[in-house]
C-alpha cells in the first residue's frame, strides 16, 4: 500500500473561451490518483471543504480508487484552489487560494501495511500543517518519497526554503525535484551536483526531472540520463506528478518498495534505474499530451 500526504484542490485552468474549467488538482492528489490508474492500493491524506469544489474532488479520487487515509479532514473549511494560466508553451503559472492547518493525528496514518509514504510540495512547508508532514516522515517505517514541487509565489525567500528543503531530503528515501525547481533554489548549480549532493544528505534515489532534456537520476552507486517521450505537448499540468507515480509504480515493481528494501533501493544497477526512469518519462508524456491532469492507465501504455 501507498499512503500520500498533501493538498487536495480544484485547479481552475483558463482555457479558451468559456473558461476557466475545473478540475480536481493539487500534487499529492495528483500523485495518488495516478498512482491507482497503474494499479497501486493508495489512499490520500489530505483536507477538504464540505463545499462543491470538496465533493468533486472527492467523486474524482473515489472514481479512481483512491481512498481517503485515517486523519483526513473533511469540514466547513473552504476547499483550496490553485488558478493556473498556461503560457504558450504550455508551462504552467500558479495564483494559489489555500490553507494546510494541523492535523497531529496523522501520525496513525503509516502502519505496517504501508509500503511507501509520499509527499511533497505545499503540504511540506505552510504551516501549522507542514510540522505534522515532517513528523510523519521522521516517524514512518516505510520508503519515504519526497518532490519538494516549489510554488515561489507561496514560499518566499528562496535561501530560506533551502533549508527546509534539504531538512526534508535528508528524511527521505526518494527525492524527485525538476530543473526548473533546482534553478530557483540553487541558481548556477547543476542539477546532476545538486542530486549529488542530496544523496549526501541521506536519500537513497535522487532524480531530477529535466523538461526536454529527459531526466537524470542517481544513487551514491550509478547516474543515468534517460531521454523524454516524445509527444505533442497540450499542457504540462500534472505531468512532473505523473513522472513521481510512474517512478514509485516502477521502485514498487522492482521489489525497492518498503523499508526493509532501503539498501536494495540505493544498490539499484544503472540498467535498473534506467527502465525506471524511462517507464516514468512515458507515463508523464502521455500526461502532457492531455489537457490538465490526466495521467494514464497500465492498459493505456501498453496499447
Amino acid at each position: 500500500m501507498i499512503t500520500v500526504v498533501g493538498e487536495a484542490l480544484v485547479d481552475l485552468i483558463e482555457g479558451p473561451p468559456g473558461g476557466p474549467f475545473a478540475y480536481p488538482g493539487g500534487s499529492p492528489a495528483n500523485v495518488a490518483v495516478a498512482l491507482a490508474r497503474l494499479g497501486a492500493d493508495v489512499r490520500l491524506l489530505t483536507q477538504l471543504g464540505a463545499d462543491p469544489h470538496g465533493r468533486l474532488v472527492l467523486d474524482f479520487l473515489a472514481s479512481n480508487g483512491v481512498r481517503p487515509a485515517p486523519g483526513t479532514l473533511l469540514d466547513a473549511t473552504p476547499t483550496s484552489t490553485a488558478h493556473t494560466r498556461l503560457r504558450p508553451d504550455g508551462q504552467a503559472d500558479y495564483t494559489f487560494d489555500i490553507t494546510w492547518r494541523s492535523f497531529p493525528a496523522a501520525a496513525s496514518t503509516v502502519d505496517e501495511t504501508v509500503d511507501c509514504l509520499h509527499t511533497g510540495s505545499i503540504a511540506t512547508f505552510l504551516e501549522p500543517g507542514a510540522a505534522h508532514v515532517a513528523a510523519l516522515m521522521r516517524s514512518a517505517a516505510a520508503t519515504v518519497s519526497y518532490d519538494p514541487n516549489c510554488r515561489p509565489s507561496l514560499m518566499g525567500d528562496p535561501v530560506a526554503a533551502v533549508a527546509r528543503v534539504e531538512g526534508l531530503v535528508a528524511l527521505s528515501d526518494i527525492v524527485k525535484v525538476s530543473q526548473e525547481d533546482l534553478a530557483w533554489l540553487y541558481p548556477g548549480r547543476g542539477p546532476d551536483e545538486i542530486g549529488r549532493a542530496w544523496l549526501a544528505l541521506g536519500a537513497r534515489l535522487v532524480v531530477v526531472t529535466l523538461g526536454a532534456d529527459g531526466a537524470w537520476g542517481g544513487t551514491a552507486r550509478v547516474a543515468v540520463t534517460v531521454p523524454p517521450m516524445p509527444v505533442r505537448v497540450v499542457d504540462t499540468v500534472g505531468a512532473g506528478d505523473a513522472f513521481t507515480a510512474g517512478l514509485l509504480h516502477a521502485c514498487g515493481a522492482a521489489g525497492l518498495l518498503g523499508a526493509a528494501n532501503r539498501d536494495r533501493l540505493a544498490g539499484v544497477d544503472g540498467a535498473g534505474l534506467t527502465a525506471m526512469l524511462a517507464f516514468a518519462s512515458q507515463v508523464a508524456g502521455i500526461t502532457c499530451a492531455r489537457r490538465g491532469a490526466d495521467p494514464p492507465t497500465l492498459t493505456d501504455l501498453t496499447s
